[in-house]
């Protein structure tokens, strides 16, 4: 098992990163908690392969095991959806004394843990995140939110969890696009700070091969993520870098209303269109975005800007949560591997797009 513990000034918190861990989990759990009632938030897939292996496991260490079953997709990471969890929770009777488990993707632990931080001004959750953009980047760091129709993660909080479970043979039943799309996170931490990840993930075969070593990718993000975030939890100096081709990627899920493109997708276009414009700029050394194109299409994700009203994401990126009155905070990169802030004025990013 491989772990890292997360300190930030109200809390400290562990990882746990080992194959199957799923198959002991109500024992772990019993370490950190020792109340009797617990809530699932998940998935109808996730719950479709899993729900009954983690009741079961939770059952046989003598808790009181209840199930919220959303639907699966960025949909769900709604107000409406919020409110019907609330209502869930109420019914079921939960206090601060029990505790709730987002079991699922980058939907679920984003609505589950804000439900976990707003439901009686906070009820204590675990993370257990079941896909690779999950388990490398949104389940830790505390970041939980919902999107409004205007926006993506428009409200949200700073919530921890007491503990983050990550089984990498959850991914066996991702398919290969889902796959893919956690890999867009994890090239963009090859991109920010680790140039030996980025030429790793470059020489793998097959997926087959990336799986193989995928512990340690895990490993290595979750352990830059953790780097980041106690020196910044709240996201207001370093912590900016790792939205490292999210400013335009958001925008882009938000134009076609989430249904075009996944998150990793997303960000992918982001990535390659921003260092396309500050390589032509003279801010980022030549070759990188080309690098960032030969990676991208190794593993079948998107580069090539869509076609897009310009003012339309312009509009989007008006509201984005890096914004500072009439400036934005953007990601990028001097060279692969080396990133910084650069503070611009909001209409300056025409130029970037």
């Amino acid at each position: 098992m491989k772990t890292l513990t997360i300190n930030v000034p109200q809390k400290s918190y562990t990882i746990y990163i080992e194959k199957g861990i799923i198959n002991s989990i109500g024992s772990k759990i019993k370490k950190i908690h020792n109340g009797k009632k617990i809530v699932i938030i998940t998935d109808k897939n996730v719950d479709r392969y899993y729900g009954k292996k983690i009741e079961y496991n939770l059952y046989k260490n003598d808790y009181e095991v209840n199930k919220i079953v959303l639907k699966p997709g960025e949909s769900s990471k709604s107000m409406e959806t919020l409110l019907s969890v609330y209502e869930q929770l109420l019914s079921l009777g939960i206090t601060r004394k029990d505790l709730i488990i987002t079991f699922g993707g980058g939907v679920v632990g984003d609505l589950g843990g804000f439900a976990a931080a707003t439901f009686l001004r906070g009820v204590p959750y675990l993370q257990i995140p079941t896909s690779l953009l999950a388990q490398i980047d949104s389940s830790i760091g505390g970041k939980v939110a919902i999107n409004l129709k205007s926006g993506k993660n428009i409200i949200g909080n700073f919530y921890h969890p007491e503990a983050v479970f990550i089984d990498p043979e959850l991914l066996s039943t991702l398919n290969r696009r889902f796959l893919h799309d956690g890999l867009g996170e994890v090239i963009k931490y090859g991109c920010i700070k680790d140039r030996q990840l980025f030429d790793k993930l470059l020489r793998y075969g097959t997926d087959e091969e990336l799986l193989n070593d995928i512990d340690e990718i895990i490993y290595s993000c979750c352990r830059i993520k953790k780097s980041i975030v106690e020196k910044d939890e709240k996201d207001i100096g370093e912590r900016m870098i790792l939205n490292f081709g999210h400013t335009i990627g958001h925008a882009v899920e938000k134009y076609f209303d989430y249904k075009k493109f996944t998150h990793g997708e997303a960000v992918a276009i982001g990535m390659y269109n921003i260092t396309k414009k500050s390589e032509l700029m003279g801010i980022t050394e030549e070759g990188s975005s080309e690098l960032i194109k030969e990676i991208l299409k190794k593993y079948s994700l998107p580069y090539e800007m869509p076609i897009i009203n310009k003012e339309d994401i312009i509009n989007i990126i008006g509201i984005d949560k890096k914004n500072q009155g009439d400036c934005i905070n953007i990601a990028l990169i001097r060279s692969i591997g080396d990133v910084f802030i650069k503070k611009i004025n909001r209409t300056e990013i025409i130029k970037y797009i």
